[in-house]
């Protein structure tokens, strides 16, 4: 079998293997989908939900019952206590499955600009799948496949109460009077204490989640929950922990996570059986000596604390396997730390570490050490007693070199230095043959050792910020390889050796020195993604095109003028950018690439757009802004497909008007129109009913057209820096907006003042109260022309104001007196105006204009003095 089949038969396998245990996660019971949370809490401190519960068929009361698949006749003790042994033993296990995932999934450093593959998932996933026997992970996922398809968590005389985010303020009653009862999950409710409950219902209980709720403490009547197995009432605001606790013999996992526990609870010396206590995102600041009587503590999270010295106490935990001290301010390990001989993960990061005591390489089964963001100078060559050693992580430190001993770490699978000052790797780096991802980002390396060809199982290299030149072509060796990270170093030559590798199908080479491309990539049949921003590239390659496989492109900053026809056997690229290059035509050779769906051709001197652009069916965001255009591409709004459009214009030509065509575009989520000196939006703007978030900041926008309030799904609206004096009343029936910003505006109405604080209720209530005033202003002001206006004014003011009135109305023989007729006339030019969506302060400034127009200055002396009175009171 070749080396690519090897490769390719391994990624099928772990992704096989993750699909297999994403299946058996998915489905019902909830079991193991909430189990897996409630373990990754005690890991990284996340918020956990019930953990080994059962879920068997729902009544319409939201219990979970299974009484048809009860077993006849009484179990004995021993079968009961055998299965309880099994299921803890069972839980622990899956514990420390998901933690490596999770605790390892969690540590990249450098982002991805595309979406993971599935063949990227296997190579990530792949280092720490060793940590663990692909025995324990198939055991484990076939022991939850097998309780699932029982339909039963444990065995088949459960019962499950499940009650999470009901809205419950006090503890269930009478829902809890079965006997049965044994598992009660109340997370995410509000209950601030046990008051309502009947102990007496509650004594057979072995699992309780609590958490996401109001509780401050918890009550004494704990002591009473003999059977008690699991409790979790993390995420709440519990201060204080009664020591009834100690009364919980059975307990074997106690979740406490984000509290606000300062003292450490005294009551859990005595919990003789408990094998995981979690406390992370507590206040603690102290452990106390008596923590040593939990003998058969395995799992311990104190993450994220208020520690300052490691607690010598830990030391004498005999069965401790995992220990989670992150994100604490201690600054020294104690040499009793050997006598943690079963340790096998010990997490530190982010603490105040300067140096390790050298007891700790006394720790002969340790499997993962984490020591990322402390100031450690240095790193003992004592190191080569990790045998076990399968994850070493040093990001963030201070180191200058790595030991040479290193290589004796034999079973290292992953290892990750970046952000630190090393100028080169140790020379016998070759010799760990297990390795397989290598991060060394943000150091001052000048070379890649040749040796490295010797790492057949490497499978991810990263070596991004350094000061590389150039790349050995022994790497054509690593067959195995999948990922490939060297952006931003010194590389002036497209590293041939890198077209050798079959199993590449990420290379990132941003921020490099490269100015050709070698034929050599044309045989990189298999490559997604190929990123190579900011170099000094002047053609498009037509090697490039030769990428049939290719998903992601980005050539952005570099200097490009044109594109080869030949692009259009890219057939599977989707992504495509191509900014701050020297196009000064848009580059209708990419109007062939039907799949695409992101181009980005930002900053460059583009002046008009093709008709071609509606090949592009598919193109969900593209990226023009800082352009020449010299009005905006009507072109584009043929784009059906399109989700986001940027031509924001801050380096660019300024547009002055969007088309009416723009409202073709109903699948836009995202506009950016920002840095232009457009004066109005659209009047039939309300028909981008996708709208999620407009920026129209720094134009020169004076009014908001009435369809702008039938924008009902946008969240984020960013107007700063308009000419606009006012805001519509109607601005409340954009009900999901989130996110709002009118700053430097000459608003009037709300005065900027109030729009300051960003908070559209504020808004909305001022526009309101100032509705009510102007409709009372104006009801003064109707009964000032209706008191004061002669028979001859009348008939000019309702020319002025376009109102029909009839003969009847304007005779001086009406029955109607002239104040009466005049009323009527204002109320239903007032109704008509009202209708053409005209606001009250529209129609008092357009009232006193037609006055002014015919002369009625005593009129306007009158109403200009109720406005004068209006200023200094409140209607």
């Amino acid at each position: 079998m070749s080396e690519k089949e090897n490769t390719s038969e391994e990624l099928e396998d772990t992704t096989g293997l993750f699909s297999t245990e994403s299946r058996s996660w998915s489905v019902e019971p909830e079991f193991i989908k909430e189990t897996s949370n409630l373990l990754e809490e005690v890991c990284v401190g996340k918020s956990s939900n019930q953990i080994c519960g059962t879920y068997p068929r729902n009544d319409k009361f939201g219990m979970y019952d299974d009484t048809s698949t009860l077993s006849p006749g009484n179990k004995s003790k021993k079968d009961e206590e055998q299965r309880s042994k099994k299921h803890d033993e069972q839980t622990l296990q899956f514990f420390e499955t998901i933690t490596i995932y999770d605790s390892l999934q969690s540590k990249s450093d450098i982002s991805q600009s595309s979406p993971l593959s599935i063949t990227e998932m296997a190579a990530e996933y792949q280092p720490f799948i060793g940590f663990l026997s692909h025995e324990t992970l198939e055991t484990t996922s076939s022991q939850l496949s097998e309780e699932n398809q029982k339909g039963l968590g444990l065995e088949s005389d459960n019962f499950t109460v499940n009650l999470k985010a009901k809205g419950l303020q006090e503890f269930p009653k009478d829902i809890l009077k079965s006997k049965s009862v044994k598992y009660l999950y109340l997370d995410g409710n509000q209950i601030k204490n046990f008051k309502g409950a009947d102990s007496g219902d509650l004594l057979g209980l072995e699992i309780l989640s609590l958490q996401e709720n109001g509780l401050l403490s918890l009550p004494p009547e704990i002591q009473l929950f003999h059977n008690l197995r699991i409790l979790n009432v993390s995420h709440n605001q519990i201060s204080h922990i009664p020591k009834e606790i100690s009364q919980l013999g059975n307990i074997r996992q106690l979740f406490l996570n984000n509290n606000c526990i300062e003292n450490f609870p005294s009551g859990l010396k005595s919990l003789g059986n408990l094998e995981i206590l979690s406390l992370a995102k507590n206040k603690l600041r102290h452990i106390p000596d008596t923590l040593s009587g939990l003998k058969n503590l395995k799992v311990l999270n104190l993450e994220y604390n208020q520690l300052t010295i490691f607690p010598k106490v830990l030391c004498f935990l005999p069965k401790l396997i995992s220990l989670i001290l992150t994100g604490n301010l201690i600054s020294s390990l104690p040499k009793e730390i050997r006598e943690l001989k079963n340790l096998e993960k010990l997490l530190l990061d982010h603490n105040k570490l300067t140096f390790l005591a050298v007891e700790i390489f006394q720790l002969l089964k340790m499997k993962e050490l984490q020591l990322t963001g402390n100031k450690l100078e240095v790193i003992s060559h004592k190191i080569e007693n990790f045998k076990e050693l399968r994850i070493l992580i040093l990001d963030k430190n201070l180191l200058k070199e790595v030991p040479e001993k290193i290589s004796h770490c034999v079973m290292l699978e992953y290892l990750s230095l970046s952000c630190n000052k090393l100028m080169e790797l140790p020379k016998n780096i070759y010799k760990l043959k297990n390795l397989r991802k290598l991060r060394v980002n943000t150091n001052n390396i000048v070379r890649i050792p040749e040796d490295i060809s010797h790492l057949n199982n490497i499978i991810s290299l990263e070596f991004s910020g350094n000061i590389i030149t150039d790349i050995p072509i022994e790497v054509k060796n690593c067959k195995k390889i999948t990922k490939v990270e060297l952006s931003y170093n010194k590389i002036m030559y497209f590293p041939v050796g890198l077209c050798a590798l079959d199993s590449l199908y990420y290379l990132n080479f941003n921020g490099n020195y490269i100015s050709e491309i070698p034929v050599d990539i044309s045989f990189s049949k298999q490559l997604l993604n190929l990123e190579l921003n900011k170099n000094k590239l002047l053609i498009f390659s037509e090697h490039l095109c030769s990428l049939t496989n290719l998903e992601y492109l980005d050539l952005g900053k570099n200097q490009i003028r044109k594109i080869p026809p030949s692009i259009s056997n890219m057939v599977s690229l989707q992504v495509l950018i191509l900014c701050c290059n020297k196009f000064e035509v848009f580059p209708i050779e990419v109007c062939t690439l039907e799949n695409l769906q992101v181009l980005d051709l930002s900053i460059n001197q583009i002046q008009n757009v093709p008709s071609d652009i509606c090949n592009l069916k598919r193109i969900q965001k593209l990226n023009i802004s800082s352009n020449q255009f010299m009005y905006f591409p009507i072109e584009l709004c043929r784009l059906q497909s399109l989700e986001e459009l940027n031509i924001s214009q801050i380096n660019g030509r300024k547009l002055t008007r969007l088309p009416e065509e723009l409202s073709n575009l109903t699948q836009l989520k995202r506009l950016d129109i920002s840095d232009n000196a457009i004066r109005e939006i659209p009047r039939n703007i309300g028909e981008l009913r996708s709208l999620v978030s407009l920026n129209a900041y720094n134009n020169q926008i004076s009014y908001l057209p009435p369809s702008f309030l039938c924008l009902n799904d946008l969240q984020q609206l960013n107007l700063s820096g308009n000419n606009l004096t006012a805001l519509p009343i109607g601005i409340h029936n954009l009900f999901s907006l989130k996110e709002i910003n009118f700053d430097d505006n000459p608003l009037l109405r709300p005065p900027m003042e109030i729009c300051k604080g960003k908070q559209l209720y504020t808004i909305v209530h001022y526009l309101q109260r100032a509705d009510q005033r102007d409709e009372k202003i104006l009801e003064k002001i109707f009964i000032i022309v209706a008191n004061n206006i002669t028979i001859t004014n009348f008939k000019y003011l309702c020319q002025k104001l376009n109102l029909a009135i009839s003969e009847t109305d304007m005779s001086t023989k009406s029955p109607v007196s002239l104040s009466e007729r005049v009323l009527q006339a204002l109320h239903k030019w007032k109704t008509e105006s009202i209708n053409l969506s005209l606001t009250t302060a529209a129609l008092r400034d357009q009232l006193t204009r037609a006055l002014t127009m015919i002369g009625a200055y005593e009129i306007m002396d009158k109403i200009t003095a109720l406005k004068l009175f209006t200023c200094a009171i409140k209607f």
